[in-house]
């Protein structure tokens, strides 16, 4: 069993499985098809990475302009904020964002519908994340928004003076006004 929690943005969802606990450990479901198919998501995963990182490490804000993914992310060692940014044409949520925190503690996952940005940082001393993908990575459709964009004014909880860890790739995204709108996903892809 899983509660499914709607979020501010259509299409965002929040798992929280049921956990069964006892003196050995403990055990839950991680993933079921089902759960996402009663909130009509039909998406197949074809793709499944691991990512491991540091404290205050951020990555993204990425998504892809051809073949947009899906995302269905979890953190299974340490803690991130996890956000996911609504870039769609002609969404009526276009620049919305909504960020949770997902930790190996609180066992959630989110679900991210193709045509949003996705990105975390790292909150506690190093995180491992797992993201299920709808669609295969497509290096030449990379495409991303700067963390930082002003357009966007996302909370990220980094302590002040704190700078977070970004790769030279994603400290070169533009922000959201400089991307051409031929470059982000229709709303329904």
């Amino acid at each position: 069993m899983v509660k499914v929690r709607e979020t501010n943005l259509p299409g965002v969802v929040v798992l929280e499985p049921k956990i069964f606990g006892d003196s050995r450990g403990f055990f839950m479901e991680a993933y079921r098809k089902s759960w996402l198919m009663d909130k009509g998501i039909t998406d197949e995963f074809v793709q499944h990475n691991l990512s491991s990182s540091s404290q205050y490490v951020l990555r993204g804000l990425h998504y892809q302009t051809k073949s947009p993914q899906a995302k269905l992310v979890r953190v299974v060692r340490g803690s991130v904020w996890d956000v996911a940014v609504d870039v769609r044409r002609g969404s009526s949520h276009f620049g919305h964002w909504f960020g949770i925190e997902l930790s190996e503690s609180n066992r959630l996952s989110m679900y991210v519908p193709r045509g949003f940005a996705h990105g975390f940082v790292v909150l506690s001393s190093s995180a491992d994340f797992l993201y299920l993908c709808s669609d295969y990575y497509e290096p030449n459709s990379e495409a991303g928004i700067a963390w930082n964009c002003a357009e966007l004014s996302i909370e990220w909880p980094i302590p002040s003076g704190v700078s977070p860890i970004i790769s030279d790739k994603d400290a070169a995204l533009p922000t959201l006004a400089e991307i051409s709108r031929e470059l982000l996903p229709l709303n329904g892809q």
